[in-house]
């Protein structure tokens, strides 16, 4: 049964296995699942500027790809009940047809065409054997070595066929896409139209870029980590500043945001301890869950509705706004941008060259580095301290470690789950 989220706000039983103090990472994942409804504007755009954008609806194929068999080398094309198996296949040349071109003639026994890649075969010929497997001698060939019958011959349809769905409803345009739909003769293509994601710090200690530091300041760094992580999610992104902790100030900038876009994203302000005012404005105007996962860094998470906006409220340490943000929050924007099956930062097992303090009960994300040894495998290696204000380690890092909550202490050349963030580079 589909519940709503007012329902898990006033009354958190509705959910089996909720419980706010004690959320794992894939049981808040899951929750926020539950609740997100995709944009459902829709634009056309044409293909060169829909990379990064989300399909409104599925592509199909009106013509065969290839629309005509072709040789897939430059050879000669002959009939394969030509071969003989005996002794070398000798075969009369009786044109030649280049990419692009129609030959008129119809290949008899006996002969042969040289022909180019993407040369489209002669009536009579069904097989290409390449030239370099050839002899010339005169007008003849020579075969210097026996083809398969049927070889190095693409096939019409074979890439895609008439009528075949091409790419499905959902599915974020890449730039091979833009190649294949530009085969199909396909120049503009319907797409949902951009996220609007407004975000903004919280807090009295924050300085802006350009402002001097007063004592007991930091400058806002989460401003621009959050913008970086939102822009390779092709939204449309809407900074609302560092805000102080006036309630005032921010009840307006809190209504302002959620007005403006359909996510909301905030830095600070939700954890045991912090200024109250955020979580009263949140109680005020929306239906927000705040839980506390069993992760680090990042424990603090809160979740819900301002208006119509979907809400994220952060922590506001610096590596774990984005450690939260990777964990939570792309998925969740990637399914609200119209993604039916957003892929998961890709995870594989390796061995970690040094050895990891960790404790049992809770789901870890060190920073690390994957690297190339010597011996080809991949490794990898923590970047160092792993404080949750350390954000150089989020600098130093291309992968998280991900340590589950069953595991503790390991030793150097314990095998280790790691999660790639943007390449290996």
């Amino acid at each position: 049964m589909t519940r709503s989220l007012s329902q898990l706000v006033s009354k958190a039983s509705v959910m089996d296995d909720y419980d706010p103090d004690s959320m794992s990472v894939a049981r808040a994942r899951l929750f926020i699942k539950q609740f997100l409804n995709p944009v459902n504007k829709t634009e056309i755009l044409p293909l060169r500027e829909s990379i990064g954008r989300i399909l409104a609806g599925d592509i199909f194929s009106s013509v065969n790809v290839p629309n005509y068999d072709n040789s897939a080398m430059d050879g000669y094309a002959f009939n394969a009940e030509d071969i003989n198996i005996n002794s070398p296949t000798k075969l009369i040349v009786i044109g030649t047809i280049l990419a692009g071109k129609a030959f008129d003639k119809k290949v008899e026994q006996g002969q042969c065409v040289r022909i180019m890649t993407g040369g489209m075969m002669p009536n009579g010929a069904d097989t290409v054997i390449m030239q370099e497997k050839t002899k010339v001698d005169g007008d003849y060939i020579i075969f210097s070595e026996i083809p398969k019958p049927k070889m190095n011959v693409r096939y019409a349809g074979e890439d895609l066929q008439m009528g075949h769905c091409v790419l499905p409803s959902g599915h974020m345009i890449r730039a091979a896409d833009l190649g294949l739909l530009a085969s199909l003769g396909i120049s503009e293509i319907s797409v949902y139209r951009k996220l609007k994601v407004a975000f903004f710090s919280t807090g009295d200690e924050l300085a802006s870029l350009g402002e001097s530091l007063k004592i007991g300041q930091v400058y806002d760094s989460n401003r621009y980590s959050l913008y970086g992580m939102l822009s390779d999610l092709d939204v449309d992104i809407i900074d609302m500043g560092a805000i102080p902790d006036n309630p005032e100030l921010l009840e307006r900038t809190l209504l302002s945001a959620a007005e403006q876009a359909s996510v909301v994203i905030t830095s600070g302000g939700v954890s045991v301890g912090e200024a109250d005012y955020m979580k009263l404005l949140l109680a005020k105007h929306g239906q927000v869950m705040f839980w506390k996962i069993a992760m680090k860094p990042g424990r603090p998470l809160a979740y819900g509705k301002i208006g119509h906006a979907h809400y994220f409220g952060l922590p506001g340490n610096p590596v774990a706004v984005m450690v939260t943000f990777y964990q939570f929050v792309r998925e969740a924007l990637l399914i609200l941008m119209g993604q039916s099956s957003p892929a998961p930062l890709p995870i594989f097992n390796v061995v970690c060259t040094e050895n990891i303090k960790k404790q049992t009960g809770r789901t870890e994300f060190q920073r690390g580095v994957l690297f190339p040894d010597i011996d080809g495998t991949w490794k990898v290696k923590p970047t160092g301290a792993q404080g949750s204000a350390i954000l150089s380690s989020m600098s130093l890092a291309n992968c998280f470690i991900v340590l589950d909550e069953t595991v503790g202490n390991l030793e150097a050349g314990s095998m280790v789950a790691v999660q790639v963030l943007h390449g290996l580079g």
